[in-house]
């Protein structure tokens, strides 16, 4: 009996290091050294050098903040000396230091090297002209631009990160920030690259710790307001959510969740500062029972709709004697509760750090809390040089998720600096309600990619009250920009004039903003396998077009457009539609796209358009610019409201045009850490065209395996610009058309121009090859379609609102245009007749609506709609 007790302990020991998130080894492999008179070298990667010296001799092995993973296989390298100098030769570089010459300089030190078309010598010393930035703690207060911190990248193909004075962490079972030893010092880490950004930043997170993996629900709808929401409030408000059938995933409940005022903090008017000097009530651990009668009913009943709950904190003012976990904290830290002295805040104390966890955190924890908003917003020090507050709460409350192993770590904070990668999502603060904010996010949120902090949260619609709080287009397209950001978290200040619920706006917005929820919803499967891959290779999803094409200048230039995963370009709209000089309202805006070499399908009209070259669109309120590549296979899944309710025995599989293609498909349990102990799977797709008609699919084998996972599973797969088919066969067996989209069918849609396939349920260890015929191959015919339809159909309401002079023009020929899609749904077989004669009658069509226009502005910018979509 003992000995199994003493097996079951090694064992859960074993799991709970194999499940904590980064592995703290900061000593090398003594293969990667070189040690001469004071300095050392280690290569750490192929495209990595540690450079130190030291006036003492003795070189540091402790893991830093920032690095903390240096125990790493070793590259190939050659070390020599001659002529005075030791010469350290890699595959990317060649190192060059002069023998017993001391501390790093330019005389005595440089690097040379030749990658990717770029040649370089670097020196200490030298500027680095080129550097791509980074990130920067917050956007509070912020109008648009602000300045960044340098990043990894470089245009001029290397970088250098000088560890010389960050802090360190011991080696202790939860590893814990010390200081520096007082010795002079120089420790460099010396980044060489080309424009292989990718390769380095993968490197980078081998040494510093991976990007982390947010479990599965972050990446659904976040609700945030600073409002003080009772009880009764927020069950009113996720009923309102029901109603309008609006995806919910988490509730952000802001700082009113504790007790904020009492008289006795008053005087004259004004409210006092608590003993640590900060304004009663803005630190609070204290349900205010007024707001929440009783906090773990409450929890309870979001628990059972699967709806996630985050506390804000703002801890700077530590313990004060009125907060109930007083007497116990007091108590701890050594300090009597009749003296009601407060206990100092102060992070950095792991005796401080352990009774927070255990006497604040622990008890809400257990009561439903899922993950903390840790709102920092005072002093940027601590007790340790060179240790910030925000970085080092970030380390705390994420590895104690990690180390309690419960459910998968995740905190809601600002950026700390250098490794703070490892610890997300991440906070960028209260920008101003303007144009100018929304346009500055996409550039903001890709590039900090080059610090591998890949999963920015913004406040969806902006904080800051402006003369644009009310502007329902602006919240609209700041939505759709959410839809494909890295988190959708919508969030105002504490102003009843500012509207976050999107049904409370016009119709047309509504439905624009809750399509681009639920399409967000729909690409969960998509945005969670790309995720792994940022955990993978330290690619984040949301990154700059420069990752994939670094060669492309136009790649550096056009900053609000990214690379969203592997497959798909996104450049949201972050200017109005605005007026035309006659005053009337447009109802779209051009945008200016640069698509790389190759076919690119446009998500919102069927468009098939060919790369090498920058375009201009148009797009409408309701449509987002997202671009495919041709041939991906974009994994998505059923219409649901809440990630909870994934149906993960059904899987819809987008198969673009293209001559062949391939994905896998990862998935695992979604919110523990099993993950990261080979808990989970990934399903591989690939086509291939056989001949101009004809195509191949094929699912392979479950790969992994994880609890819980399906054992069994049907597929639907769709084909955007396609022809119905004429054949389609799955394993052998011969599929039939039928509208209803039965198991073992498949049908077509005549208003997307898109063949569906419905399987039935196969074995997940099973392969399955499925075999379609099409009816024709012109796909130019198809390209476009979807967005003339889609025009075509305002026009026919415009002439519902407007005075169409029948006598002038009978209005039948064009509103049965608007119907061809309808028509193609009832008949398939006719497409290529429904589109050609679409085709020959566009001209009279659009002469028509031309000749009605006159002074009807709703039919007047529908013709302009109309003939930009052709």
């Amino acid at each position: 009996m003992k000995n199994n007790i003493l097996l079951f302990i090694i064992l859960s020991l074993i799991i709970s290091t194999q499940m904590y998130s980064q592995q703290f080894d900061g000593k090398a492999n003594p293969e990667a050294v070189v040690i001469s008179g004071n300095v050392r070298f280690t290569m750490l990667t192929p495209h990595i050098i540690r450079m130190e010296w030291s006036e003492n001799g003795v070189f540091e092995d402790n893991a830093s903040l920032t690095f903390i993973d240096r125990n790493l296989p070793v590259p190939k390298f050659e070390k020599t000396e001659a002529d005075g100098y030791l010469q350290i030769k890699t595959d990317a570089a060649l190192l060059k230091y002069k023998l017993n010459s001391g501390k790093f300089t330019s005389d005595n030190l440089q690097i040379e090297f030749e990658t990717g078309g770029i040649k370089k010598i670097w020196k200490p010393g030298v500027e680095n002209k080129g550097n791509l930035l980074g990130t920067t703690r917050t956007l509070d207060g912020v109008n648009g631009a602000t300045k960044l911190e340098d990043g990894l990248l470089s245009t001029e193909g290397w970088s250098l990160v000088d560890d010389s004075e960050r802090p360190l962490f011991d080696n202790s079972d939860w590893p814990w920030v010390m200081p520096r030893p007082e010795n002079k010092v120089q420790d460099l880490y010396f980044f060489v690259y080309g424009y292989d950004y990718k390769t380095i930043l993968k490197e980078y997170t081998e040494v510093a710790g991976k990007i982390a993996l947010p479990p599965k629900f972050a990446f659904g709808y976040w609700w945030s307001r600073y409002w003080k929401y009772t009880d009764q409030e927020f069950r009113g408000l996720i009923n309102e959510f029901k109603i309008h059938d609006v995806p919910l995933e988490v509730l952000v409940i802001d700082m009113d969740w504790h007790i904020v005022n009492r008289p006795e903090w008053y005087k004259n008017g004004r409210k006092l500062n608590d003993q640590s000097g900060e304004s009663f009530g803005w630190t609070g651990f204290t349900w205010n029972n007024s707001v929440f009668p009783d906090p773990q009913k409450f929890l309870e009943y979001t628990d059972k709709l699967n709806i996630k709950t985050c506390l804000n904190l703002h801890p700077a003012s530590g313990i004060q004697p009125h907060e109930a976990v007083y007497p116990a904290f007091a108590k701890a830290m050594g300090i009597d509760p009749e003296t009601k002295k407060y206990v100092p805040f102060d992070i950095t104390d792991k005796k401080y750090a352990q009774n927070f966890v255990d006497l604040v955190l622990r008890p809400m924890e257990k009561q439903g809390i899922d993950f903390w908003w840790l709102d920092w917003q005072q002093w940027g020090k601590t007790a340790i040089k060179g240790v910030n507050p925000t970085f080092y709460l970030n380390y705390v409350f994420f590895s104690d998720m990690e180390r309690k192993n419960e459910k998968r770590a995740l905190l809601y904070h600002r950026w700390g600096g250098l490794g703070n990668h490892r610890y997300q999502i991440g906070f960028s603060g209260d920008t101003f309600i303007t144009w100018a904010s929304l346009d500055y996010q996409p550039y903001f949120t890709s590039t900090a990619s080059n610090v591998c902090y890949g999963f920015w949260s913004h406040d969806i619609g902006g904080h800051v009250t402006s003369d644009q709080e009310k502007n329902p287009e602006l919240y609209t397209r700041w939505v759709e920009w959410g839809a494909f950001s890295p988190i959708l978290r919508t969030h105002c200040t504490n102003n009843p004039d500012i509207e976050r619920r999107i049904w409370a706006y016009p119709l047309d917005n509504f439905y624009a903003m809750r399509n681009a929820i639920k399409l967000r919803y729909s690409l969960i499967p998509y945005i969670y396998t790309e995720a792994r891959e940022a955990y993978d290779t330290g690619v984040s999803m949301l990154r700059p077009m420069y990752y994939d094409y670094p060669k492309e200048k136009i790649a550096y230039d056009l900053k609000n457009q990214y690379m969203f995963g592997n497959d798909m370009i996104v450049a949201p709209v972050t200017h109005p539609l605005g007026q035309d000089a006659k005053g009337i309202d447009n109802l779209y805006t051009m945008q200016e796209i640069w698509l790389p070499e190759g076919n690119w399908i446009e998500w919102s009209s069927g468009s098939i358009l060919s790369g090498g070259k920058t375009i201009e669109r148009p797009f409408c309120l309701e449509e987002i610019p997202v671009y495919v590549k041709a041939g991906a296979i974009i994994p998505m899944q059923k219409d649901i409201n809440n990630t909870a309710d994934e149906k993960k025995d059904y899987l819809i599989l987008n198969i673009f045009p293209g001559d062949s293609g391939r994905t896998k498909v990862y998935d695992d349990e979604g919110n523990n850490e099993k993950f990261k102990n080979g808990k989970f799977t990934f399903t591989n797709v690939s086509f291939s065209k056989t001949d101009e008609k004809s195509l191949n699919i094929e699912i392979a084998p479950i790969e992994g395996e994880y609890d819980g996972m399906p054992e069994a599973r049907s597929y639907e797969l769709r084909l955007p610009v396609s022809y119905p088919p004429s054949s389609v066969k799955v394993n052998g067996k011969e599929y039939n058309f039928n509208e209803d989209g039965k198991a073992d069918s498949w049908n077509y849609n005549g208003n997307e121009l898109a063949s569906y396939i419905f399987t039935s349920s196969f074995s997940v260890h099973d392969k399955i090859n499925i075999e379609v015929k099409f009816t024709n191959s012109d796909l130019s015919l198809l390209s476009g379609k979807k967005k003339l339809f889609s025009s075509l159909m305002k026009v026919a309401k415009a002439i519902q609102l407007s005075g169409w002079n029948e006598g002038k023009t009978n209005s039948d020929s064009v509103i049965a245009a608007a119907q061809t899609g309808e028509r193609i749904n009832y008949n398939p077989s006719s497409t290529v007749t429904e589109l050609k004669m679409l085709d020959k009658n566009l001209p009279d069509i659009i002469k028509a609506v031309s000749d009605q226009a006159g002074k009807e502005p709703k039919l007047y910018k529908t013709l302009e709609l109309l003939k930009a979509s052709k």
